[in-house]
């Protein structure tokens, strides 16, 4: 399944919100409490026309107008990751989503292969994330993905705070790496 990963644009935000709202259902279909609580939604949404102003956030396009998976490489969250973390020594990974249609294919993997693309291209030796603490089994996917727990942090305003990092020259998916690409080189930008 080889794939372009590139910039997300403010006309992909309709798209972002369905593949959150098919992982808000798959995630209460299996019984893991997170991102059900009301204005959720709508404060990732105005997270993500931050981002994707800044440059931050990237999508996987599928066919039509669905996105197979996004990722957002975030500034350090100040409230996990300290001083003494050298927090500038790492990409950090946030509001990583897969569509079902792309089940199997370990984009998720991939796309965290791919981060740690950009961190060992700017230099930096880590790629970083924070969870819930209360979905073990995305703890348990990013152990698998080769991550290692650093601590848990318990701000009494965050349901997040499980943090863990892996070396950027991590590639657990060798075989079938995303390609990047920058708008000008979609389909849609040479008609």
């Amino acid at each position: 399944m080889g794939l372009l990963i590139r910039p997300a644009t403010s006309s992909d935000a309709d798209a972002l919100m369905s593949l959150r709202i098919e992982a808000e259902k798959w995630l209460a279909a299996a019984g893991i409490d997170q991102w059900r609580s009301p204005g959720f939604r709508e404060r990732a949404l105005a997270k993500w026309q931050v981002d994707i102003e800044e440059g931050r956030t990237w999508v996987v396009p599928g066919s039509d107008d669905m996105l197979l998976g996004t990722v957002t490489l975030a500034r350090p969250d100040c409230d996990f990751w300290s001083e003494a973390d050298a927090p500038s020594s790492a990409v950090y990974v946030a509001k990583l989503i897969t569509s079902r249609a792309a089940a199997g294919h370990r984009l998720g993997g991939r796309l965290l292969d791919w981060a740690g693309g950009v961190a060992q291209a700017r230099g930096l030796p880590w790629v970083r994330l924070d969870v819930w603490r209360t979905n073990k089994r995305l703890q348990q996917y990013y152990l698998n993905e080769g991550f290692t727990h650093v601590r848990t942090e318990a701000p009494s305003h965050r349901l997040s705070g499980w943090m863990a990092q892996r070396l950027a020259s991590t590639v657990m998916h060798p075989h079938d790496p995303l390609r990047a690409c920058s708008l000008a080189d979609t389909p849609e930008s040479s008609g």
